[in-house]
């Protein structure tokens, strides 16, 4: 067993974690928080479209429930609370959010 003796470098905890913090919340907004500067789209936009067209909801189709698209992106591509989904849902067919609505909201949505 090889020994660990001056391999454990001390750190100030305070100083770690700040640190850490830091570096973690500028990646979430990097990564998730901001909209693509390319199309627009943060990556739950982009998971529900995704999911959308693997389902085969195109404009000539009829529409389905919400709950039927925001169970698929769920169960597949994004394992997080649902109420993110539902919320970037109403944003894609809002046509005040964006220049061009990608979404046909269908009644009460």
């Amino acid at each position: 067993m090889p020994s660990l003796t001056g391999k454990i470098v001390p750190i100030n905890i305070n100083e770690e974690m700040k640190h850490s913090y830091l570096d973690y919340a500028m990646s979430v907004i990097v990564g998730r928080a901001l909209p693509d500067v390319r199309d627009g789209l943060k990556p739950v936009h982009r998971r529900i479209l995704y999911a959308m067209h693997s389902l085969g909801l195109t404009s000539d189709k009829s529409h389905r429930k919400s709950a039927y698209i925001v169970g698929e992106v769920l169960a597949k591509y994004h394992p997080h609370g649902d109420v993110a989904v539902y919320d970037a849902l109403v944003r894609l067919a809002q046509d005040f959010a964006s220049r061009y609505p990608l979404v046909d909201g269908h009644g009460n949505f």
